[in-house]
């Protein structure tokens, strides 16, 4: 086990009980004909995942003094967002996937229409979440991580980036543009999660510039030992099938850059990505023991 993978043992293990606690609590099972869509949003939502997003969004509220139950509940709508995301994609229109977290995917352990509701009630309630006062008293606050929120999982985001991989199985993509679908895909997503933890703390668009870099350079970083994962991994371990992209003759980091240019070039990202922390002291450790995790892991 790596070093960054021990220091951050206690802190994944804490964000994934309370992720789940959170889950728990919003999704409490009805007694009504709407069962099975709680049912179906409490399987893709409880247990199992690395609970990095979430991570990353407590982590960078902490740093400027937020209340860390207001920060949980940012992050649980950033995580509503992420499982919705697996949720469609899993989906036979999309990457047709039998299995994910090490479990039945929710089409597969419910059936399809159930899927499709779980994934977009999921969607909803991500910005039920933010728009509560519970939230932050602040409406402008509250705003602005719904607008963010919105924009990282739209077509300028997750959405756009998704489309694009779809077009990656019968167009061919060069470098530029597997960058640019993993920024949209993967790495949207992954920055809203830090910026919405200093939105939290009223930190200034132009207090966030050192954070914004930071979370890009981890997210490609992130998709490139997915790449390398998806080749050199345990499909036990990582809880879903691999070699997917490969077979689907889908252009990556790996295909375009090699084993040894793809690590070498995660490791440049990773130490990137501290420097831009680099105007912030010991509050910012766990952001560090972050970046480092993400080319480190097993899953």
């Amino acid at each position: 086990m790596t070093r960054a993978s021990i220091d951050l043992t206690p802190a994944l293990d804490q964000i994934a009980s309370e992720m789940d606690r959170q889950f728990d609590l919003l999704l409490r099972v009805p007694d009504d004909s709407r069962r099975t869509l709680f049912q179906a949003m409490r399987h893709a939502a409880i247990g199992g995942g690395k609970r990095m997003r979430p991570l990353l969004t407590v982590a960078t509220a902490e740093m400027f003094n937020v209340d860390r139950q207001r920060a949980l509940r940012v992050a649980t709508a950033v995580e509503c967002i992420h499982v919705y995301s697996l949720i469609h994609d899993d989906l036979p229109a999309m990457d047709d996937d039998d299995l994910r977290r090490g479990k039945p995917t929710v089409h597969k352990a419910f059936d399809e229409a159930t899927a499709v509701l779980a994934g977009d009630a999921l969607h909803a309630l991500a910005f039920e979440i933010l728009a509560d006062e519970e939230t932050s008293p602040d409406p402008f606050v509250r705003s602005e991580l719904v607008f963010e929120l919105a924009r990282a999982s739209g077509p300028s985001g997750m959405a756009g980036g998704q489309m694009m991989d779809l077009a990656a199985a019968h167009d061919s993509f060069d470098l530029s543009a597997v960058t640019r679908l993993q920024q949209l895909k993967t790495g949207a997503l992954i920055g809203v999660s830090v910026e919405s933890g200093a939105i939290l703390g009223r930190i200034p668009p132009e207090g966030r510039m050192g954070l914004r870099g930071y979370a890009r350079d981890i997210g490609l970083a992130f998709q490139i030992a997915d790449d390398i994962l998806d080749v050199e991994g345990d499909a036990d371990v990582a809880g879903k099938a691999l070699n997917k992209d490969m077979a689907a003759g889908k252009a990556t980091f790996l295909s375009l850059l090699g084993l040894d240019r793809a690590r070498e070039q995660a490791g440049l990202l990773v130490d990137q990505a501290v420097r831009h922390l680099r105007g912030f002291g010991h509050e910012a450790d766990l952001l560090r023991a972050v970046a480092r995790y993400v080319v480190e892991r097993d899953r």
